[in-house]
Order: structure tokens, then sequence, then C-alpha cells
């Protein structure tokens, strides 16, 4: 059974039991908690604890993943960086008994046998499941594992959140299913209360499926992938085919939504693919065309299921120009260059040459290990980027003023007292010009980074084209609209999740703590009120925006495809 069958047969087979169909949503995720969708639950999370809110009881997906932790393991027989989850949820439509039918049934569906299942078996604050176990053994399941918590249980990644144990189906000795039962919540204090209403989560790999129903002996063997190799030279090592393949589908995927190279977070992950994938090219004497075909072939051959990639494919391949066009030249030097010595090379010497050449680590191993056969080690090279950055503020503390900064919270700086005031009315007005923004040019506008000095701000954000006069002229007079309206700012302290309730805006990618400051701004004597801007934030701000002044937008530049940056004054 071919991939696109395998696909259409798990959300048939659950659309016929009463589930609503809901798309993939974009490897960009709405969760500050992680850099990339890395589950298919990623964007039902909130309904495991608001059920009412979700859009049906019972719903499934085919769900774009990626995973960064696996990047240095891709090129044996199972890790991958991007990869299709399809899942199963509900939000109190139904538990275990209906959860662990279903799998049961579909598996069965498409011709395949559980060989055997695992359960949790834990003592203490979480009861050993013995509703799971029993509902296997009436299933005819005799083969039942028990494992402790650290196999069978799914907790949430930060302090708090729901959870439960889980049951995991296995064929040909593969983990093809987690069935996770949320029927616990965390709370901060690492004790466990029941939910009111418990939920299911399933996940299922796509390429491990393929594998078990098509026979092969790895996910690389599956039509997933078997395509793609034989655009591959075949005198090239298997790993090395396997870094390339992995690798090319991961671009082509992050590109379509919305990712662009970087040097920082989602971006930064990107550009270490396309890099990557650009120095075996050098090192391994191959073509540029091959890895514009395997772009190519990608786009189309995923374009049924994922029709956006399709209408987007031409920009996948603009960026990879663009990218070969920065990268080529230094490239080539920095591959001479870390060649001259290469027995001495070290952690220290691949920091050097990824400042200086924008060498990815990924690149660096990959040559070293080649001609030397040793491995170098990625936390030791962290912590060379770690002194950089430590160095870096050193000198940006010595630049504003010797002794330090009066304000310095990386996006902040202010060295006295005058240069502190000015900071904040320009603070300020960054929430307004966000607001204006997304009034202007749409939700989908992101804050992806600022950097505010007494000087001036600067705001990037997430946008695909350069904007018009006339916007620039809707969003900076909407700021000094709510200049004009003294509206007042005010700030609350309450819980991450009533913030993103409350539709309180936030750096997508930054990590909050449990309790968040939110900061409002509009009038608060209207009835209902009347807001203009409400974000997550940790201040200062003023009390008033009539203290701002006036806001005026000196340029707009791009800083890369999607992604755009404002440079704004205010004057007194």
């Amino acid at each position: 059974m071919s991939s696109a069958e395998l696909r259409k047969k798990f959300l048939d087979f659950f659309k016929k039991r009463g589930h609503k169909i809901a798309p993939s949503s974009s490897l960009i995720p709405d969760d500050p908690s992680v850099l990339l969708t890395t589950a298919g639950m990623q964007q039902f999370k909130k309904y495991y604890t608001e059920p009412s809110l979700a859009p049906a009881p019972n719903v499934a997906s085919v769900q774009k993943c990626f995973r960064t932790s696996d990047i240095d393991e891709v090129g044996d027989e199972s890790h991958l960086t991007f990869f299709e989850m399809l899942g199963n949820f509900s939000f109190g439509g139904y538990f275990k008994e209906k959860a662990i039918k279903y799998a049961k049934e579909f598996l069965e569906s498409i011709g395949l046998k559980i060989d055997y299942v695992t359960v949790l078996n834990e003592k203490g604050d979480i009861e050993p499941d013995k509703e799971s176990e029993e509902i296997w053994r009436r299933l005819g399941i005799k083969d039942i594992r028990k494992a402790g918590r650290e196999d069978n249980f799914w907790g949430p990644t930060g302090a708090e959140g729901p959870c439960g144990p889980t049951t995991e189906i296995y064929i040909n000795g593969v983990e093809i299913w987690n069935i996770v039962f949320n029927e616990y919540y965390k709370k901060p204090d690492g004790s466990f209360e029941k939910l009111k209403t418990p939920g299911v989560d399933t996940g299922m790999g796509l390429e491990r499926l393929a594998m078990v129903s098509q026979g092969k002996k790895n996910i690389f063997e599956t039509d997933l992938f078997a395509q793609y190799f034989e655009l591959l030279p075949k005198e090239l090592p298997e790993k090395i085919k396997r870094i390339i393949v992995d690798h090319s589908r991961a671009i082509t995927f992050l590109i379509n939504d919305g990712v662009r190279p970087l040097n920082k977070e989602a971006g930064y992950v990107l550009r270490r693919l396309i890099r990557r994938v650009m120095a075996i090219e050098t090192t391994h004497n191959l073509k540029s065309h091959i890895f514009d075909s395997l772009l190519h072939d990608m786009a189309h051959s995923y374009g049924d299921f994922y029709p956006e990639l399709l209408r987007k494919s031409n920009n996948i391949q603009d960026e990879i120009q663009k990218e070969r066009a920065k990268f080529g030249k230094s490239l080539d030097k920095g591959i001479q260059e870390m060649k001259k010595d290469i027995q001495a090379l070290d952690e220290k010497r691949a920091f050097d040459l990824y400042q200086t050449y924008g060498l990815p680590f990924e690149v660096i191993k990959d040559v070293v290990g080649g001609l030397r056969g040793s491995e170098l080690n990625r936390n030791k090279f962290e912590e060379e980027i770690k002194k950089h950055q430590k160095i870096s503020r050193a000198g940006v503390e010595k630049k504003f003023g010797g002794h330090g900064l009066l304000l310095d919270t990386g996006e902040l700086k202010a060295k006295d007292e005058e240069e502190l005031k000015k900071v904040i009315r320009l603070h300020t007005a960054t929430h307004l010009l966000q607001a204006a923004l997304r009034k202007v040019l749409g939700d989908g506008v992101k804050q992806a980074g600022s950097d505010i000095t007494a000087e001036r701000i600067r705001f990037d954000f997430t946008y695909d084209r350069k904007l018009t006069d006339e916007e620039i002229k809707k969003i900076e007079g909407l700021v000094n609209l709510a200049i004009s309206k003294k509206y007042q700012v005010e700030m609350k302290e309450i819980s991450y999740e009533e913030a993103l309730k409350a539709g309180a805006l936030h750096f997508f990618k930054e990590k909050y703590p449990e309790n968040v400051k939110v900061y409002s701004v509009g009038d608060f004597r209207a009835d209902p009120p009347e807001i203009f801007s409400r974000e997550l934030c940790g201040g200062p701000h003023v009390k008033n925006t009539s203290e701002i002044g006036q806001f005026k937008i000196l340029k707009q530049e791009a800083i890369g495809s999607g992604a755009r940056r404002l440079r704004a004054i205010v004057m007194s």
C-alpha cells in the first residue's frame, strides 16, 4: 500500500467514525514552548483543558512535524528531521475503549497484525493502567508488556499541564502507534489531579507505517524516499544519500511554511540544512542541479496532498539560489581553511570557522569525520558560542558607558536615566506599532524580533512583500491616533493560559513562565473597554500613551524573503 493510500485510508477511516478532518497546521507553531511543530497534538493542545473550544469532540489529521533533536542522527536507518504524523484526537468524545478499538480496527483494515502492546505499570501517585490492559485482552491481544513512567507516560514539557498514561503498539518489533490518555493534570508542585474531561491524543508516524505496510527493512526503502535515491549517484555512501534526501524534504516543507534562512531560531535550522547539503555537493563533487531536481520532484510528488507546495515551488527554488549565492564562495574558502590542519581541528577552531565562513557544525563534523575519522562534540561547540556571546555582551556594555548599562534586557538598552525615559517611550510605541501592523496588513503579521536604543526602534515582523507608501502612512497614522487618544497602559499578572485566552500577542518563539505580565493599551473607562493593543511583556512602559510623543517610520527593509524590518523614532 503506497504512502498516499495510507494517508487516505487513515483519514477516511476516522471520518466514517464521526471525526472532523483537520488540515495540517504550519511547521511554525503558535506555541512558544517549541521552535517548530513537533507533534500532531500541537495545534489541539489547548482543547485538553478547554474542550468546549474544540472545533469538534473528535478530530483526525495528518500533521507535518519537525524535530531538531534528530539532525545529528540523520543518516542511520530510522532518524529524520521532517516527518508526517497520523493522529486521532478526542476532547471528551470518547476515551480508552474506543481509542484502542479504533487503532486495532484500522491496522487490521490495512492488513497489519499487532505483535504486542505496552501499558503503564506504575506505583505511587499514578495508578497502573489496568483498564487499557483489560481492553487489549478482550480484543484478543495476548502479548501485553508493562513498563514504567519513563516509557508509558506522556507529560507536559513545562511545569504543568494535561498528561496521562500511554499504550504503545508494536508491529515487526517497531513502535507504530502511541496512544496517550490525558486523564491527569500535572500541577506546579508536581502533584497530579484528575481532569474533569479526559482526552485522547494519538500519534503514528507515516514513515514507520509505510515501512511495515510495504515490508521494507528501513524507512528509506519505502516509496516516500526510494524514488529520490534514484536521482543520486550510485557511488555516494548510503549515509550521505540519506542525509541529502532527508534534508531536501525538510528544506522543501520549511520554506513552504514561511521559514527563511537566517542566523537565529527556525531560520537557523533551515540554514544549517541547506548549507550541509551544499557542503556535501562540494566535498563529493556533485552538480548543483541534483539538489535542485530533488526539491522540484518533492514539491510535485507531495503536491497532491499538500497543494500549497505546487503553488510555492518557485519560491523554494528562489530561496535556495539566494542561499547558494551567499554561501558558495565562503564555503570553498572555509573547507580549504579547514583542511590545512585537519588533525588539530577542535571545537574552538570549529567555532572560528563558523564565525568566519558561516560553516555550520554539521558541515565541519562531516568533513572532519570523513578525513580524520573522529567526532567533534556539539556541546563543546555550543560552549564556544556562549563564550563568544558573553564577550560580545561585555563589549556592548563598554560601548554604553564602561561600567555597564542602567538597562539591558537584550531588547532594550539605556546607559542613564535620560536614555531610560526615551527607551520606555519607544518600547510602548513598539506595542502600538505591532497592533497597527496587524490592523492594516492582517493577523498573519507576527513579531520576529526587535531592538530598541535611545535613538530608535528596529522592529522585525513576518510579511512577504514590500509595504506600499499608503500602508506605511496608515500604520503610522494609527500609532499616532492611539497616542493622541491618551490611552492608559495597564499591566496585569496572570497565568500564561489566561493571557492567550484573552488574545494577548506574544513573541511566538519566546518561552514564557507559568505566570506572565500582560500590558494592555486602551480606554478602560469605556463600556466595553476599547483595547488597542494587548501583549505579553516584561516591561517597562509609560503609564499613558500621551507620554510617547509623535511617532515616525523612517524606512523599511527586507531581511529575507517573508520577513521585513521597520526603523522608527519618536519625537517630543
